[in-house]
Formats: C-alpha cells, structure tokens, sequence
C-alpha cells in the first residue's frame, strides 16, 4: 500500500526545516535563522514505529502579496492538498500570532487531519507557554525543542494514530502490477489508453489533467494486470504546480503500488537531468524497469537513429544497463502492444527463483575465470551462494571475510548470473556475509 505523506506547514522561521532534519536524520533541508530560505516543497522519507512515511517540507505560509511569499504560500497549499496528515509548526516563544490563527483557518478547509507542534520549548520551564494555542481550536499543542530534539516522540505518537491501517500485502499474487511514471506531458496517460486499447483516461496535451492516479484492471491473453497511471499535476484556482518538482513524490507513491515500472521518456526533447532523477527512484525501488520511449512517430528518422538514441539511454542511466527499451508511439499505437509481452517476461525475472545448487555453479565458474581479489596476505574465500529473496532476485554469497568483497567484484558476481539465467529488466542484489552468520 501507499506510505502515508505528512506534510509540515507553518509561517516562516518557527523552525520546520530543522524539525525536518530531525525527523528524516540527516540535514537535507538548509537551515538558516531567516525567514523563507526554503522557498520550495522538499520531499524525503521518514520513519516511526516501523512504519516509513513521505515526509514534506514546506516554505513558510503568509498571505502577503509580495511575489516571492505569494508563491511560497502556492507550493504550501499545494503539500496541503497532497499530504494525508499536516503537521502545524508554531513558535512557543511568540505565542499565538495572527499569521499562526490564518494558517489555522487555512487547515480547517482542507478537511485533514492536524498534529500541532509547539517548537522552541527548550526546557521544561517554558511548558507554560503552550496553553494558549489551544485557542486555535486544532486540538492538544506538543511542546518540543528541534534545537535539543525534545518531545518530538510524542508527537510523533500523534501523528502516528492518523496513518492507515498497515496492509502485509495488496498486490494480488495473479495479477502484474505495473506503473507508468515520468515527468509531466511524456504521455504517460495517452500511452495508458493505447495499452488498454479505449478511452479509460483522460487525456490532454496539457500537463496538469491527471490528478489522482487511476488503477485499471483489464486482462490479455489470460494473464491479468493492474495498470497505475501516476497522478500528474493540478491547476486550481491560484495554486499552480511546480510540475517538475512534484513529479518525483507523485512517482515514488506509484512505486509503492506496482512490481514492474514503465519509466517513460519524450523522444522529441530527449533526456533531461529530470528524467534521470525519476529513473532514479524506479531503480533504488527495486522493482523491475522497462525504459520507453514515446512519440517515436514525431522523430526524423534513418537507420541509425534508433541505435543512436539507444546509446544516449545507455549513457544517461547507466544505472539501468538490465532495462530493456521500447520505442513507441502513444498517438499511433507503433509497438504500443508489444509492450505487454515485455512487461509479463519482465515481471517473471523479478520473481524469478533459482535453485542452490544451480547458482553454486555459475559462482564456482565465474571464481574460475576470475580469482577473488586479495587484500595484503588474505583472500577472499567464496564458501557457497544462495538465493534468498525474489522481487528482485537476492543472492547471498557466503565468505570468509565480507570486507575483502570489493563492490568491483560484487559487480562481476552480478553479471555472471545475467548472463546465466534471464534476469532482464530487474535488478539484482548480492550481499557478502561471512559463514555462519544467519
């Protein structure tokens, strides 16, 4: 299922880049003692309870006119409308203010859920100073400290008590998930309907229509799959997305919700650091990827074209050499319905399970060809392999010393089982433990 989005809001410089930090643990959002440093919506994942969750930072709201905190207030309405929880930041030192009580008033609209934080409560003498935002009517006030990391525990308790119920598994054993994910207005949505074959979705030539990603069952040639259009962006009255950064949480949610990802790309305007970025997250996913590559149909063509831009592929994510690619054209369907076969074969790689003894000797051949790598006097000593996981395929190699496995070898490991069973268009994990370890 979808990892719950919480969403840090509040006037500027009561401290939610620093509460950010604290949260997800490491310093990604700058912090500066000055009012709107961070200017955009910031995404990262955090963790509590055991359960992970998207984790949003915001600039500081106001409703002033000036253009810079005009827009800063658009992106923080917009990580509103996006999150599942909010998480309202005050400062306990300034009490209530009047922009504190115009934000409350901006949160009673949306309807969701609210955990209020009452930042800069360093000691326990300032407890006091609390009280008086009840009065914003949002329920009980957490005293903490992003300074010294105090109280942040129960609140996040709180905001614990509003995510969904965990679901073990909702991904039907029968059934390929698979998502279609890129940057805004690549035609993820028209290549949707070319798949499906009828007008499921709408379809515009204007980023922005798709708001909610759209799950479509349909079967073929009696295998049945779950296609996810991811959600694109909104335009709503005087909230315009920053389409491009968006995009990147609007992916990652489709992930969580898919087994085999289509990251699609523009043939016309070809590979930009956007792109990448997506691909990014389909690999560190874990799941398995197939690079397409739409409105073929609009590109000047001769007989090393195709070849050409393959090459571009293979230099721009790198990180994707196992993805096999498809050229195709949403708006007249070329190659469209060769896809689903590639999607099948790419979802049986992920699950795929190879036998011990099997993998023993692709290991023992592949040593044969390559010694393993010395460090001073000792060497690294290969015991035996096994699989261990599937989606993706996990092998754990089983070694006297899991220091001397130098990630060059690990790297050649990897290859030798490509090249021996058909693992294309999933990624494959090796992991070197020493023997005996459970």
């Amino acid at each position: 299922m979808s990892k719950p989005v919480v969403a840090i809001v509040g006037r500027p410089n009561v401290g939610k880049s620093t509460i950010f930090n604290r949260i997800v643990g490491e310093r990604i959002a700058i912090v500066e003692d000055i009012p709107g440093v961070t200017r955009d919506r910031i995404y990262a994942e955090g963790e509590w309870l055991n359960r992970t969750f998207h984790l949003i930072d915001t600039g500081g709201i106001t409703f002033d006119e000036e253009p810079l905190l005009e827009q800063m207030r658009q992106q923080a309405e917009i990580a509103i409308e996006e999150a599942d929880i909010i998480l309202l930041l005050v400062n306990g030192r300034d009490g209530v203010t009047a922009a504190d009580e115009d934000v409350a008033k901006l949160l009673y609209r949306s309807n969701k859920p609210v955990v209020i934080g009452v930042n800069k409560i360093d000691n326990p003498e300032m407890q006091t100073q609390i009280y008086d935002f009840y009065q914003l009517g949002l329920g009980e006030p957490f005293p903490i400290s992003g300074a010294h990391g105090r109280g942040l525990g129960d609140m996040l308790d709180e905001v614990f008590t509003y995510f969904p119920a965990k679901e073990e598994n909702d991904l039907e054993p029968d059934t390929i998930h698979f998502a279609v994910i890129g940057r805004p207005n690549v035609g993820k949505s028209s290549l949707v309907n070319a798949i499906l074959g009828e007008e499921r979705v709408i379809v515009s030539e204007i980023a922005g229509t798709t708001r909610d990603a759209v799950d479509t069952s349909f079967s073929k040639d009696d295998q049945k799959y779950r296609i996810v259009d991811t959600a694109g962006m909104r335009k709503r009255g005087k909230v315009y997305e920053n389409t491009e950064k968006y995009s990147v949480l609007r992916a990652q949610r489709a992930l969580e919700r898919a087994n085999v990802v289509l990251v699609v790309i523009d043939g016309e305007e070809g590979i930009i650091e956007q792109d990448k970025k997506i691909a990014g997250y389909a690999h560190e996913s874990g799941r398995g990827v197939i690079i397409v590559v739409n409105k073929w149909d609009a590109i000047s063509k001769d007989d090393r074209t195709m070849d050409e831009f393959t090459e571009q592929i293979r230099k721009g994510f790198a990180f994707l050499s196992y993805a096999p690619i498809a050229f195709v054209s949403a708006k007249t369907h070329q190659r469209v319905q060769k896809m689903l076969p590639v999607v099948q074969r790419v979802s049986e790689n992920h699950q795929m399970h190879v036998p011990t003894h099997v993998i023993n000797d692709v290991v023992l051949d592949a040593v044969s060809m390559n010694p393993t790598p010395t460090s001073g006097t000792k060497r690294l000593r290969i015991n035996y392999a096994t699989q261990v996981a599937v989606g993706p395929p996990t092998f754990v190699v089983f070694v006297n010393d899991p220091e001397l496995m130098h990630f060059s070898y690990r790297r050649f490991l990897e290859n030798s089982l490509r090249e021996a069973f058909a693992f294309e268009g999933t990624p494959l994990k090796v992991i070197a433990r020493k023997k005996n370890d459970p």
